[in-house]
């Protein structure tokens, strides 16, 4: 079926063509163009991402290079560097943001029928990464005085290693802000740095029957009702139940809360736990805390291996179609990994596709006979930590 395709050509096929219409239509994308779409864009931008390009200039020269390539590629004829400029300055970022939502959803639907460890709970971790941008360029990202940044908010499944919710704002804005565009799921578990702790808003998580796991403050204010019996051989120094007794507090949470006291001998580190939930051992909350860093790995990742540093247009809407496009090529790589059988880490597929998707090999003869032992001298030799 894909004889004679190229690779690039070939993982298209993974993409909902009418779905990203539908989306194109709702928003106006397309009208009054004639020759590059919002498709021929969003793959455009793709290939950018998968090919690790520096900047725009890089991007189109590279598709110059091979521009009778280009039908086959589904890329379009006209892809200027005026075009491509114009186009991530003025065309709608909820499209590409909405595509990107909907490659969340086919990604956590492949995912879905893996076993899992935690008894089919789910657990997501929720933080937020800077990303420093020059404010004399991005004038509209204002942080500091003389520095400019945006925030990326982001909802991570930990199970399936997928984002399921992002959110951008100004790197000026406080992190707990970003818990109210949250959407709550019955059961499910989520953990939070220190700097979340906004009671009002860790009651909201209560009312709607899920659960979370937070780091304590020093200064904050807990009255003991009764303590259980612990195994300080497993690092449990305590586990309280209580209320909190501040003015304030009390009245922003006026539940019972759990206070878990860790001792963590690997790093040699004290942590102090809160967690609505009653029923979990204390072991398994500090367990659930923990699996916190996978977002923080992710961060990494993301930021190692895509495009999400180093902008190819100094509009905020721009950015916004950068960033939701480098989304979209973690999915896409996730998604061709699941259908295909591919048992590698994410960098290792995205680090071959990088390099052949001009090639005309089968996807499935792609990663077949390969030595993975030796993937790093492929190409990028310096991006040699892998994090998955």
């Amino acid at each position: 079926m894909n004889q004679g395709k190229y690779v690039f050509a070939q993982i298209l096929s993974f993409l909902p063509k009418r779905t990203f219409d539908g989306i194109v239509n709702k928003y106006g994308g397309n009208k009054y163009i004639r020759h590059f779409t919002c498709w021929n864009q969003l793959l455009c931008m793709l290939f950018g991402q998968l090919t690790n390009r520096e900047s725009l200039r890089d991007l189109v020269v590279t598709l110059e290079a091979h521009h009778k390539k280009s039908y086959h590629l589904g890329i379009g004829k006209k892809v200027t560097r005026s075009n491509l400029a114009k186009a991530n300055q003025k065309r709608d970022y909820r499209i590409f943001e909405e595509f990107a939502y909907h490659l969340i959803a086919i990604t956590k639907v492949k995912f879905s029928d893996q076993n899992f460890d935690t008894e089919h709970q789910k657990i997501y971790a929720f933080d937020s990464s800077t990303i420093d941008l020059c404010l004399n360029v991005f004038w509209w990202a204002k942080f500091r005085k003389a520095k400019g940044g945006i925030k990326l908010h982001t909802l991570f499944d930990v199970q399936t290693q997928i984002p399921s919710f992002v959110h951008i704002t100004p790197a000026n804005t406080h992190d707990v802000k970003a818990m109210d565009e949250l959407v709550y799921e019955v059961g499910a578990f989520y953990v939070f740095d220190r700097g979340y702790l906004d009671f009002g808003r860790l009651f909201k998580i209560t009312n709607c029957e899920a659960y979370f796991v937070i780091r304590a403050k020093m200064n904050m204010k807990f009255n003991r009702i009764y303590s259980a019996k612990v195994d300080k051989t497993k690092g449990v120094l305590c586990d309280q139940t209580g209320k909190l007794s501040g003015f304030y507090t009390s009245k922003n949470y006026p539940d019972k809360l759990r206070r878990i006291k860790y001792y963590d001998s690997e790093n040699k580190r004290t942590f102090v736990f809160l967690t609505n939930n009653i029923e979990a051992t204390a072991e398994d909350i500090a367990l659930l805390y923990k699996k916190r860093w996978q977002i923080e790995l992710f961060f990494k990742w993301m930021k190692q291996h895509l495009k999400i540093k180093s902008f190819w247009g100094i509009s905020e809407n721009a950015v916004r179609i950068q960033i939701y496009t480098a989304i979209s090529t973690y999915c896409l790589v996730a998604i061709v990994a699941q259908e295909l059988k591919i048992n590698r880490s994410t960098y290792e597929i995205l680090q071959i596709l990088g390099i052949s998707l001009l090639d005309k090999t089968p996807l499935n003869e792609l990663f077949k006979n390969i030595d993975y032992n030796n993937v790093n001298e492929l190409e990028y030799k310096q991006l040699s930590i892998n994090l998955f």
